[in-house]
């Protein structure tokens, strides 16, 4: 028997699921600690799992059905060349966690040594024929490239292959689909969805060659009638359609977070945006620090839905803890486009935590990729910490080589409490100091403003005199200029 080619060692690797998992920092010593809450939305998510037992044929499957409870059988692909074998490891090992996320079950995978994506099928002739054969002897029902596949890559390898093929986009776009809960997360999921699918759609067989005139193209009667549309055609109108709508929802729902962020611009209340890659443990860490009991799963894209809590320094001046939807290489443009909103959260930030996974194989890369997209979102010149999470699961020459990738950074583990109070005293030392000294006699009829002192400056002295209250105290520049009117 012949000695397994290099790409066939990675595949090995790769299906190893134990391996796979602490590579990803995904053992069982991740699950959910005391200090994040009761996770009822665990349930609810467990509840979106896919159902063995229903197939997925290539002439069954409907391109605009989204999300069918499924346990899809896959085979992942991948080609190496341009970058190196490790890099192709990783990225593979990462695919291979999306689908399990998605919920499928990984059975193989084929890897080619290739410069350049063959044009026609992404892999050469012959490898795509390999991968018929293998997609038959183990059953599977859908084959993901690890790339954007082009429209025209994907129709030819399906008609090679005889099952379904999709991308690594589209895998990440059905995990959004699934974690997705609020009203906002689900329409900017749907809006990307939509973005994606509109140069691929595809009909099987006849289907997409029905001409449907009058009532039957658009149902709006008379007037509308004319020599017909074809149904890819009414397909693309109705998406274009649902498209405009969905970015108009989007629209209208921004001034409401603006507002609620505006308030807090008032109020002086600085703000930290936990940022990081996907399952680096940045919802555990937000539990850890306020307890807010956000849903925390062993799963790429668990946190969708920027949650924002009120934390506050040693000192007592409060601020702003906003956990953010993580990031992942070759994040698809539709997402970062879509989800700008959620990203706001960052680019208006005075600090951004950036949570590394200690345990992963290539941290620099991770940190490469989330600098990308916070730059993508305006947000490159905000005041960054990087903090390494999950240290207890690496050993003390890993410690060694982090300091020296990202020096000043912290170490902490959410899940032992390692570090933490250090975390909290580096954050307090960033945030921005109330740096102007003001003496005023605020008027009794004006307590909002002997609120607004109170609530994020240094009070230095405080007497209640005649005309008011008298005070001397440390403020924001913002503040000041409204209190030189009482000035003593």
């Amino acid at each position: 028997m012949s000695e397994p080619t290099q790409s066939e060692q990675v595949i090995d690797r790769i299906l190893r699921r134990g391996e796979r998992a602490a590579a990803l920092g995904a053992e069982d010593t991740h699950g959910y600690s005391d200090s994040d809450g009761d996770q009822q939305d665990l349930e609810d998510r467990s509840a979106l799992r896919r159902v063995a037992g229903l197939s997925t044929e290539l002439e069954d499957v409907s391109e605009v059905e989204y999300r069918q409870l499924r346990l899809e059988k896959v085979v992942l692909i991948g080609l190496w060349g341009e970058q190196n074998l490790q890099d192709a490891e990783n990225s593979l090992r990462e695919l291979a966690a999306l689908a399990e996320t998605a919920g499928s079950e990984v059975l193989d995978g084929l890897l080619q040594r290739r410069a350049h994506p063959d044009p026609a099928t992404y892999l050469g002739k012959g490898k795509a024929e390999e991968l018929r054969a293998m997609v038959q002897a183990c059953g599977a029902d859908t084959v993901i490239a690890d790339t954007e596949l082009a429209p025209s890559q994907r129709r030819a390898l399906e008609d090679v292959v005889k099952v379904k093929v999709i991308d690594r986009t589209a895998v990440i776009l059905d995990i959004f689909a699934q974690h997705a809960k609020s009203r906002e997360g689900k329409a900017q999921v749907e809006l990307a969805q939509l973005e994606y699918l509109l140069p691929r759609l595809r009909g099987w067989g006849e289907s997409m060659s029905r001409q449907a005139g009058g009532q039957a193209a658009g149902g709006v009667g008379m007037g509308s009638r004319g020599p017909g549309e074809t149904k890819i055609e009414l397909d693309r109108r109705r998406i274009n359609t649902k498209m405009a709508k969905l970015r108009k929802q989007i629209k209208e729902m921004k001034p409401a977070r603006e507002a609620k962020r505006a308030n807090r611009v008032r109020n002086s209340v600085p703000a930290v945006a936990i940022a990081g890659y996907t399952n680096a443990g940045k919802s555990s860490l937000l539990n850890r620090i306020t307890q807010a009991g956000v849903l925390v799963e062993n799963a790429l894209f668990a946190t969708l839905d920027p949650t924002v809590r009120k934390a506050q320094t040693p000192d007592g001046r409060p601020y702003t803890l906003a956990d953010t939807v993580g990031f992942v290489r070759n994040l698809p443009h539709q997402l970062v486009e879509a989800f700008r909103s959620t990203l706001e959260e960052i680019a208006a930030s005075d600090l951004i935590v950036h949570v590394v996974d200690a345990s992963h194989p290539d941290p620099s890369s991770q940190i490469e990729t989330v600098r990308n997209v916070v730059g993508e979102v305006g947000a490159s010149n905000i005041l960054e910490l990087i903090v390494f999470n999950k240290i207890d699961l690496v050993d003390e020459t890993t410690r060694m080589a982090l300091r020296g990738l990202a020096p000043g950074s912290m170490e902490v583990s959410a899940r032992t409490g390692e570090g933490i109070p250090e975390l909290l005293a580096k954050i307090e030392s960033l945030l921005p100091e109330p740096n102007v000294k003001v003496e005023v006699v605020v008027p009794y009829s004006r307590g909002d403003l002997v609120s607004r002192i109170h609530l994020n400056s240094k009070i230095v002295e405080l007497e209640y005199v005649e005309e008011g209250t008298h005070m001397v105290a440390m403020v924001r520049p913002e503040l000041a200029a409204e209190l030189s009117q009482f000035a003593k």
